[in-house]
């Protein structure tokens, strides 16, 4: 008889992601060079000049350092805060997965604001917790009813609370006294404020300041900033308590010597970002507009994605697919008539536009 795994493992259902696969282009004819991919909201320009060939000289035959030192040292001065106050993991996932080991039980629950991303229900179940939901609804726009959700955070008293700001899949930000009011109602419960987009997204508040409250943690991705995608990075912004906490689960050595090099080159290119930013507001402004003329209406996004209602979100894709043209769709954020698209490069988003046009001929 074969050995069965723990109940919540066995029972758990994987979340599907954006980025190829690489099964279905390989069947369609395709390589993965071969597409244009506005599933995924990274940075469509590639890693920073020169970090590639940078690269050659990271130290492989020795482990790395599993405090990523160097690394947390120029994040720490770049965002102004002490080192000390800072994780580094194998992307954010890693991140996430850590937290839910280390807070969250079988006698635990964590709430989890929906639609959002997949994978914080993921860590919660393997942890053995209990989902608790808070559905933001379609006809309110998905836009989160904040005394609403305080009231279910003071009624179920959740020992986590994850919340994605802006949020994926539908791109709204919520200001810093909404998120100060539901600090506010976490006396006994985390607060993880999943930031992986804030780089994208219009007049930023910053966060950071509110990490001396000993129940908030704020998650960043390097590998959205920087178009690090192949190598994981992320890293977690809270308090020493909650540092130290994480530290006591964090696999030795999870950050790979090419990563952290990656990370620490990219953190000192302080232009590269900057640009970045400023042409994709550029290329997101004529993707908007363009999608819209195409009768494709946004819903309103404080970022650089657009959640987008289609009908039918798997034929959409598809349709587009045999153009090589992938988006997200939606179906896994519970939204099956609708699709994400992330901006890309201005004459990328062109070539988008005009594979709509002709997947409607």
């Amino acid at each position: 008889m074969p050995l069965r795994p723990k109940p919540e493992v066995e029972k758990l259902e994987t979340c599907p992601h954006g980025g190829p696969d690489y099964a279905e282009l390989e069947r369609l004819g395709f390589s993965p060079d071969d597409v244009l991919d506005f599933s995924v909201s990274a940075n469509p320009f590639g890693p920073p000049p020169g970090i590639e060939e940078a690269l050659k000289s990271a130290v492989i035959d020795r482990y790395p350092d599993s405090d990523s030192t160097k690394f947390r040292r120029i994040l720490a001065k770049n965002l102004d805060i002490d080192p000390e106050n800072i994780i580094v993991g194998n992307g954010s996932m890693e991140l996430i997965r850590m937290v839910a080991s280390a807070y969250l039980g079988k006698d635990d629950s964590a709430l989890i604001i929906e639609p959002t991303f997949g994978e914080y229900e993921v860590a919660c179940r393997i942890a053995g917790a209990k989902i608790i939901k808070y559905q933001m609804r379609e006809e309110d726009g998905f836009s989160l009813k904040v005394n609403d959700l305080a009231d279910s955070i003071q009624r179920n008293r959740p020992k986590a609370v994850f919340l994605c700001n802006p949020n994926n899949p539908t791109g709204q930000y919520l200001d810093r006294g909404t998120i100060e009011q539901i600090l506010s109602t976490c006396d006994d419960t985390l607060l993880i404020l999943d930031e992986a987009y804030i780089s994208f997204t219009e007049n930023p508040w910053r966060s950071l300041d509110l990490v001396d409250h000993h129940n908030l943690i704020v998650f960043r991705s390097m590998t959205k900033d920087y178009a690090l995608a192949g190598l994981r990075l992320g890293y977690a912004v809270a308090s020493l308590e909650i540092v130290n906490t994480l530290k006591k689960v964090c696999p030795p050595w999870n950050v790979n010597a090419v990563a952290q090099l990656a990370g620490i080159i990219a953190s000192k290119d302080t232009v590269y970002l900057q640009h970045s930013q400023e042409d994709i507001r550029k290329a997101r402004d004529f993707l908007g507009e363009g999608l819209a003329k195409l009768g494709l209406n946004s819903l309103p996004t404080q970022t650089h994605f657009f959640l987008i209602k289609v009908g039918n979100a798997t034929r959409f894709r598809g349709e587009l697919l045999r153009y090589g043209i992938m988006v997200r769709d939606c179906g896994s954020f519970g939204l099956p008539e609708y699709i994400r698209i992330a901006t890309r490069s201005l004459p990328e988003c062109e070539r988008l536009i005009e594979a709509i046009k002709k997947s409607r001929e």
